[in-house]
């Protein structure tokens, strides 16, 4: 039980990546669609999808982002700070993009009429699972990542990009790479504060 806390431990958000990494990327995709094939959804539901990305790929996922903030932020230094900050990423490895399958959201609450007001709620929730198993298998292969969200803003753009279907809505993007600086100290809540135990 200990050794899972640990790899939970690993698991943060790691801002500094690089390239220099010793997997390949044949390797790397059978990480990732083993962490999104084995996270759980509702119903089985499997609405959570992946794009998976490297080099120029990966690149022209952060060209896009960069030329979409550029149409909406008007102040030069603050799109020059935005920038650097997307820099930043680009300067990984690859890029998981991450998606729900909206259509079969839709079917559900056709299907299941009773429970039609949460399936969007439990496709998030789906999401969040993967994203969560990818980013602690990623850490435990020595991977740094971090959560970025510039959706709804690129999506179009994405689509377009990667001829993607237009019920997929982009939920996340994760930059992933070398740690080429660990995280800062993480600082928690009091734990009686978050939690209550009862016999």
């Amino acid at each position: 039980m200990n050794n899972a806390i640990e790899f939970l431990k690993k698991r943060r958000s790691i801002y500094a990546i690089g390239k220099n990494i010793e997997l390949n990327n044949e390797q790397i995709t059978e990480l990732i669609e083993g962490a999104v094939k084995n996270s759980p959804t509702a119903f089985n539901s499997q609405t959570v999808r992946a794009v998976i990305t490297f080099g120029e790929s990966s690149d022209r996922v952060w060209d896009i982002v960069l030329d979409e903030l550029r149409k909406v932020v008007k102040d030069d230094d603050a799109f020059l700070k935005t920038k650097e900050k997307i820099a930043t990423f680009k300067a990984g490895f690859g890029t998981v993009l991450y998606f729900t399958e909206t259509a079969t959201v839709k079917k559900l609450e056709e299907d299941f009429p009773l429970y039609a007001d949460n399936f969007a709620d439990w496709a998030e929730q789906g999401i969040g699972g993967a994203q969560q198993a990818v980013w602690e298998v990623l850490a435990a292969n020595s991977l740094g990542a971090s959560l970025q969200h510039y959706n709804p803003l690129i999506d179009d753009a994405i689509k377009q990009q990667f001829d993607l279907p237009e019920s997929w809505r982009l939920r996340a993007e994760m930059p992933f790479g070398s740690i080429e600086a660990p995280a800062d100290d993480k600082e928690f809540l009091e734990d009686d504060v978050r939690f209550k135990v009862f016999d």
